[in-house]
């Protein structure tokens, strides 16, 4: 069976009348609350552990302790439940992601761990919860890391340089004259050169010193972007190397592409489960006689942005996606329309390649 957006699950029905048991389990960054129920969704019990490798292990056999455990349905499976859905994948104990309990529910019975816990458990034995969590054990998990850290490195320099830029607008003369109208590369050239006094009671002083620390901390940053972009760029080489060498990929925008899918890509059957999950499918909203579809707004918006970067570089160099565009114009389609068809190919396109590459990684 598949859900709504594709992603592989279960069938309840395999644990239905088997007296095997359901676990749900409500993740924080300090302690995990449990709640095991049996397979006609009576509440067993419900514990608190620890959020530690120990913790999480007695976790487990407190489930187990209940009979044989089917499935269990893990809150924020890509945050604080990371460790337990490793712990949970590698012992063979099915792993489903469960969303925020729903709110209408939430106000009405009120909110505890123990109850969020077992509405864990229970979306998980209605069917409603049915994601495969990814797994993060493999490569893609490197370059998920490396492309964190780049990217927290390049908002630290941009607002290193805003400020940098909001030092020199206010510097005393004559330092303002001498800086201004630089361009950013000479700005934080000329600024990690100069030499300041000690004297920082002297406002001229102070700001020669102020600038050149946030110009040495620009070409730190940039150093580090730099490392980043050769590691990511090796990673992604390694584990895709036939996606690089489509129209319009790059490592940043594979590099997120890989990390939508996960390690274990397979958990989405279809591309359209990765155009789903990428917020490039179209959303039904037909209503008798009304028969139309909206805009996405949902999914990874990130690799939505990657999807879009590819899409306007194969419009300006891709010839066959020229040709593409330029018939659709005609047919009355406008630029936005055609951008969003051009997604959704883009995902029947590269998802192939995505799982034939981290299949063979496996």
């Amino acid at each position: 069976m598949t859900d709504p957006i594709g992603v592989t699950h279960f069938d309840i029905t395999d644990i239905a009348g088997s007296g095997e048991v359901v676990g749900g389990v409500d993740t924080h960054l300090d302690t995990h609350t449990a709640a095991c129920l049996d397979h006609l969704g009576r509440l067993l019990a419900h514990a608190q552990f620890p959020a530690t490798n120990a913790g999480e292990k007695q976790l487990l056999t407190w489930l187990r302790g209940f009979g044989d455990l089917a499935v269990v349905g893990v809150e924020g499976t890509g945050s604080y439940g990371a460790g337990l859905a490793r712990l949970l994948t590698s012992e063979h104990v099915r792993v489903v992601e469960v969303s925020r309990p729903n709110r209408q529910n939430r106000r009405r019975r009120g909110k505890s761990d123990p109850i969020d816990a077992e509405a864990a458990a229970r979306a998980v034995l209605a069917g409603t919860a049915t994601g495969t969590p990814k797994t993060r054990t493999g490569i893609v998990e490197s370059i998920r890391v490396v492309r964190t850290t780049r990217s927290g490195a390049i908002k630290a320099r941009t607002a290193a340089i805003n400020t940098l830029r909001q030092l020199v607008t206010t510097a005393p003369e004559p330092l303002r004259g001498q800086l201004a109208g630089l361009t950013t590369d000479q700005l934080i050239h000329a600024t990690s050169a100069l030499r300041p006094t000690t004297d920082l009671t002297d406002p001229v002083q102070a700001t020669k010193t102020a600038l050149r620390r946030l110009a040495r901390r620009c070409q730190h940053l940039t150093e580090e972007v730099t490392d980043a972009d050769t590691q990511l760029r090796t990673l992604t080489h390694q584990a895709a190397p036939a996606l690089l060498e489509r129209c319009g990929l790059g490592p940043e925008t594979a590099g997120q592409l890989l990390t939508t899918a996960g390690d274990n890509p397979h958990r989405l059957h279809s591309n359209a489960a990765f155009a789903a999950v990428c917020g490039a499918s179209p959303v039904p909203v037909a209503s008798g006689r009304t028969h139309r579809v909206r805009l996405n707004r949902g999914g990874d918006r990130q690799a939505n942005t990657a999807l879009h970067t590819i899409v306007l570089v194969r419009m300006r160099h891709h010839q066959p996606t020229r040709a593409y565009v330029a018939r659709r114009r005609a047919e009355g389609k406008t630029t936005k329309e055609v951008i969003r068809c051009l997604k959704r190919n883009l995902c029947r396109e590269l998802l192939p390649l995505i799982t034939q590459a981290l299949t063979t990684q496996t």
